[in-house]
């Protein structure tokens, strides 16, 4: 990172628009039109992949295919898949400011599988699919997976009623193969389309100067493509059940740790092939965004093993991970990484080694370090680095306006003064200011704070399932004061894209 720049979290999910939830189509092209007028450089997004229960993009069927739910009807009926009466009078939820996962999941699916019906019968149809499949390398594992875990009532893998497909025994693939071909097909030219219209969006934002900062779970689901197709990857046992489980112990989030369930990796086996599933993944990864921010970083170093079963996270344990050697494998295998380290949590001696020895950008949160009234902690401005990425919060802490208002009046004075807010300036606005002004190379404010919204708008509550991930922005919310406050700031601070300075 050689420039100081800036730029905007706001997941796909969360854009404007009449389909109950963010989509590729003309709020994405519109916000990035709103970007580069603002003198942004980034846009950064939570995983575009696939969601389960709970609805979290961090709990995936695959690491590596898209969520379809962002997938635009205009966009599929201007390539001739839809016609408009299709989906114009589908409800997809009442509420414009939050997103019904379960009602978008109903009634998605007849619209799209009549879009796929239609791609199969164009004149080019197969052609294209074919061409995808050749540089889609995952495409046919996913599809599989998808349809037998349909056809099981979308029960878990580990929950499948036949132990034969969940071992993958080859008479059985071959079984299921057969049996469920157009239901496979309906997964593969789903996710076409998907890269299709994200890529294309991606070029968009890249031809007007706007780079995608992507996001990349350090863990897969236990109910995910990859468990089923690859689980000496992982420690689960002959039915794919994972023996631990990942999580962090006790802290600001939870007295009792935080319990995520995701398989931990069997690391000796990864070494043993070299990192290959980690090169691929990165690789993969790199085609969808332009930098990616690695969640739980911390991980890399050494990670909190869980006996499966255990109801809270207090009874696990430390265990090493191969870290530096895994990023210098991918590194010599793949050039230099655009990566962004989520150092976040607990981050020990070893954690903060691997940082400086992969020499990636690290993550200062303001809300963090305005807790410590000493002034000594590495999260204020004062001890900030420039190699780093600045946030008031990200996804997972309140909007600038609930975390105030939770404050105690000796902690809200504090922050007022370290700040230098005036009284008459929102607390929004002022805690903006300040990590724009730091000496971070970038700085990345949430769309709830520039929005000025209230605790009501949180994307998610760590270690809580249900009622997350469902804040959309309004299409009226954007007003010019907010677009000329933007510009100000980025200018003033020395951010401004294409190197404009006042």
């Amino acid at each position: 990172m050689n420039k100081r720049a800036s730029g905007i979290l706001l997941h796909i999910s969360s854009l404007p628009g009449k389909f109950g939830i963010g989509t590729f189509g003309q709020s994405a092209y519109d916000f990035i039109d709103f970007l580069k007028e603002t003198k942004q450089s980034y846009w950064q997004i939570l995983p575009l992949s696939t969601t389960s229960f709970g609805d979290s993009p961090y709990q995936s069927f695959s690491a590596i295919a898209g969520n379809t739910h962002f997938i635009d009807f205009d966009l599929l009926s201007k390539s001739g898949f839809l016609r408009k009466e299709d989906y114009e009078n589908v409800d997809f939820g009442s509420d414009p400011e939050k997103v019904d996962y379960a009602l978008i999941f109903k009634q998605r699916r007849p619209i799209l599988e009549k879009a796929v019906a239609n791609f199969l019968k164009s004149e080019d149809g197969l052609k294209r699919l074919t061409a995808f499949e050749g540089t889609a390398t995952w495409l046919n594992d996913y599809a599989e997976f998808m349809a037998i875990k349909e056809h099981f009532n979308f029960k878990a893998l580990q929950e499948w009623d036949d132990l034969s497909i969940i071992k993958r025994e080859a008479e059985s693939l071959d079984y299921y193969r057969e049996k469920l071909a157009s239901t496979i097909f309906y997964y593969k030219v789903c996710q076409y389309f998907f890269y299709q219209q994200w890529l294309e969006l991606k070029l968009y934002a890249n031809t007007n100067g706007i780079e995608i900062i992507g996001d990349m779970p350090i863990y897969v689901a236990a109910d995910s493509v990859e468990v089923w197709t690859k689980p000496e990857l992982f420690k689960v046992d002959e039915l794919k059940k994972p023996i631990y489980i990942a999580g962090v112990p006790a802290d600001g989030f939870s007295d009792d740790g935080q319990l995520w369930g995701n398989p931990i990796y069997d690391w000796a086996n990864h070494k043993k092939t070299n990192f290959d599933w980690w090169v691929y993944r990165i690789q993969e990864s790199c085609k969808l965004y332009d930098k990616v921010r690695i969640d739980h970083f911390k991980g890399f170093s050494d990670f909190w093993e869980i006996p499966s079963g255990d109801k809270t996270a207090v009874n696990g344990h430390w265990e090493s991970a191969p870290g530096f050697e895994l990023f210098s494998t991918i590194r010599e295998k793949l050039g230099t990484l655009p990566i962004i380290a989520e150092n976040l949590g607990y981050v020990d001696e070893r954690a903060r080694q691997l940082l400086a020895e992969t020499a990636f950008p690290g993550m200062k949160i303001l809300e963090f370090g305005l807790y410590d009234e000493t002034s000594q902690s590495f999260d204020l401005p004062h001890n900030y680095d420039n190699n780093c990425v600045v946030y008031t919060g990200t996804h997972d802490n309140e909007v600038v306006n609930g975390w105030y208002e939770n404050l105690t009046v000796k902690q809200a004075r504090f922050v007022d003064k370290y700040i230098g807010r005036s009284h008459d300036e929102p607390i929004s606005k002022a805690m903006l200011r300040t990590i724009f002004a730091s000496v971070g190379d970038i700085a990345i404010l949430c769309m709830q704070d520039l929005l000025d919204k209230d605790a009501e708008t949180r994307m998610n509550l760590p270690n809580t399932v249900g009622g997350n991930w469902q804040w959309r922005m309004l299409k009226d919310d954007l007003q010019k004061e907010h677009k000329t406050f933007l510009r100000e700031l980025t200018e003033r601070y020395g951010r401004a894209n294409n190197d404009e300075k006042i």
